[in-house]
């Protein structure tokens, strides 16, 4: 028996891959993280499921439902918001499970930063203005920042950030950032991107702060910051260009 990962996307219903919808479907047993995951999720779980909201419950007793429905020759699919490379707890349930000898399998999920670039209507990477994204939030309570991970490191690059799980920390955000980007650099908060009650408040730097404090943002909320987000004057990409040969385009 399996223990099906699946990355339920950042909110919507409709965006979860077909894949994990018909893993959903056909598991006798589905674990959902109950804050963050759209209830319409589950009207994809057969008649009769069993279904659990992880949320009020420790890893020990996650791994406890998933090894109780497998010894019970029954799948399961564990539903996690948005997707499971990032900030998603898998790594140690993942190496729970090995040490128990369950099998599992991982299925990739649409992820926040992009559904928020898609409210935007965003790309993250311009040509000769950005070429990277920096995925990254600051200390929690939770979980710290290893050594040498920290945003004014990141800064230095000038890449685009998006910052997770920091916007209770948004002028120390800002604060960090201004003497890389500058006080007039682009800034956006998406706030829970792709659900009924999503919400994009954009700014600057120097402003960002003070337009989020009109209507407060408390959680799951991405500060994006970049000259992406304000630059329309840029040149266009290689890959369209009439005059770029490459295998694939098979012009003359």
């Amino acid at each position: 028996m399996t223990v099906h990962f699946i990355g339920a996307g950042p909110g919507a219903a409709d965006l979860i891959t077909v894949r994990g919808r018909d893993l959903i479907a056909r598991c006798p047993v589905c674990l959902y993280a109950g804050s963050l995951v759209p209830q319409a999720l589950l009207d994809h779980c057969p008649p009769g499921a069993r279904i659990v909201d992880t949320a009020p419950l420790s890893l020990e007793e996650i791994v406890a439902e998933c090894r109780r429905a497998t010894d019970a020759g029954q799948d399961v699919a564990r539903l996690h918001s948005g997707d499971l490379s990032i900030w998603s707890a898998l790594g140690e349930q993942l190496r729970a499970l090995d040490a128990a000898g369950v099998d599992y399998s991982v299925t990739p999920g649409v992820p926040s930063f992009a559904a928020a670039a898609a409210l935007l209507g965003q790309e993250l990477t311009l040509p000769e203005v950005a070429q990277s994204v920096v995925l990254t939030r600051t200390s929690g309570r939770a979980s710290s920042m290893p050594a040498g991970e920290d945003l004014k490191a990141f800064a230095a690059t000038g890449a685009t950030l998006a910052v997770h799980l920091s916007i209770h920390v948004l002028d120390k955000v800002v604060a960090d950032l201004v003497p890389f980007y500058g006080a007039d650099c682009p800034a956006a908060v998406v706030y829970r991107a792709t659900w009924p009650d999503e919400r994009v408040v954009r700014g600057t730097l120097a402003t960002i702060a003070a337009e989020v404090a009109k209507a407060p943002i408390e959680r799951t909320a991405l500060i994006l910051v970049g000259k992406v987000l304000g630059t329309r004057d840029f040149r266009n990409s290689a890959l369209y260009d009439a005059g770029y040969q490459r295998r694939f385009r098979g012009r003359a």
